[in-house]
């Protein structure tokens, strides 16, 4: 009886206690741009929504490469904290693990500190292993480290489907989906100097179609935006002027099977299509693009979509979680994606205001200081601290 009124007390303390959270980044350089992948951005928005919980004393982001700390990385350090390994391991109670690894000596030391550690899975692992090992793209060699001792595993909803096995079966533990998370403060004060804050202007004439693809694995590929492009051009010609690709310029030098499919296309053929580097995507919105379109396969949520949306572009895609944004089109249909585009040219301009207006609405859902995901994850926290350490 004893033993179970102390571990009932321990219990009432650790839920009472407050809990002072570092998540872990791995920079490459001192002023390392947000706009190169995803992964920088979802730490800090991690940080912001862990800030709104009631059972949450602190956040800190965590560096675990041997980048100096500088007053030249894009975010406020006052907002954000961000410390080395060394400066947060003996204040913190829980590791979040998501843009840098610890190794087994740091993994050790929490671990008879008491802390916690978990895994944040938002990248699609199996995809990246896969393609690493059939078309020779080292990513990890033979000195792979798989930590085996984290207290849980949390993914965001896009990777549960493809990856969830793949994470639960090396890191020896049940993954759990937990809510996804974003935040405008970066995409404003991206656009902040931009002309109308880079927000959707109406234009007469002719649409100039964007493709934004990261072209980097098969997720994103830009094959069937650029197909949807071309029916919608092939009906209407008259309102397309361009169909400009990015991330495209070294497939449309280099590579001679996109070169030929490529040339099969009227759009190509008649000259109103270019395939270019890679941009800034605030600034290429801004600058360049009226109809943005999309396609994934296994990345049905991701921030591109919601910077475009929230900045009231009209965006064609097929991303089965966010549905109620911008033109959606079903799976690999193509033909209704070129009706969606050309439902855009006709009838966006006329809505704008609407438009934009629910498209915030509906990502709200996703932000920060949201009062149902800032639940998700006090929940998520008080089970982590309920569990056994490994």
């Amino acid at each position: 009886m004893k033993s179970k009124i102390q571990k009932s007390g321990a219990r009432a303390r650790s839920a009472t206690k407050k809990l002072r959270i570092g998540i872990t980044i791995g920079l490459h350089n001192e002023a390392e741009t947000l706009w190169n992948n995803g992964i920088k951005q979802n730490a800090v928005f991690l940080a912001e929504a862990l800030r709104n919980c009631p059972n949450v004393e602190s956040t800190v982001l965590v560096n675990t490469t041997h980048i100096p700390i500088t007053d030249k990385l894009p975010w406020d350090l006052k907002r954000w904290p961000t410390v080395t390994f060394a400066d947060a391991k003996d204040n913190i109670d829980v590791l979040i693990e998501l843009g840098g690894q610890i190794d087994p000596a740091a993994t050790e030391y929490l671990k008879q500190r008491g802390a916690r550690l978990v895994s944040y899975c938002c990248g699609f692992e199996y995809v990246h292993a896969m393609e690493s090992i059939l078309f020779n793209k080292p990513s990890f060699g033979e000195n792979l480290f798989v930590n085996q001792r984290y207290d849980d595993i949390w993914m965001i909803p896009q990777v549960d489907n493809i990856s969830k096995p793949y994470f639960e079966v090396l890191r020896r533990q049940t993954a759990q989906v937990v809510p996804f998370i974003w935040s405008p403060v970066f995409l404003n004060a991206r656009t902040a100097n931009l002309p109308n804050n880079g927000e959707y202007q109406p234009r007469n004439g002719p649409r100039r179609l964007s493709v934004m693809e990261p072209n980097i694995n098969v997720v994103k590929f830009c094959l069937y935006p650029t197909m949807i492009s071309e029916l919608a051009y092939r009906e209407r010609p008259d309102a397309i002027e361009l169909m400009q690709v990015t991330n495209a310029q070294h497939l449309a030098i280099n590579c001679k099977e996109f070169i030929a499919l490529m040339n099969q296309l009227d759009i190509v053929r008649q000259h109103k299509a270019v395939f270019l580097g890679r941009f800034d995507t605030p600034t290429f919105l801004a600058e360049k693009t009226d109809i943005v379109v999309s396609h994934q396969w296994e990345n049905p949520l991701n921030y591109f979509y919601l910077e475009v949306c929230w900045q009231g572009y009209p965006l064609v895609h097929n991303a089965t979680f966010c549905t109620d944004l911008g033109y959606y089109y079903r799976d690999n249909n193509v033909a209704e994606g070129a009706k969606r585009v050309i439902e855009a040219i006709e009838t966006h301009d006329a809505q704008l205001a609407q438009y934009r207006d629910a498209q915030r609405a509906a990502i709200s859902r996703f932000l920060p200081d949201n009062a149902e995901l800032v639940r998700g994850y006090a929940g998520l926290l008080d089970t982590l601290i309920e569990k056994p350490i490994r």
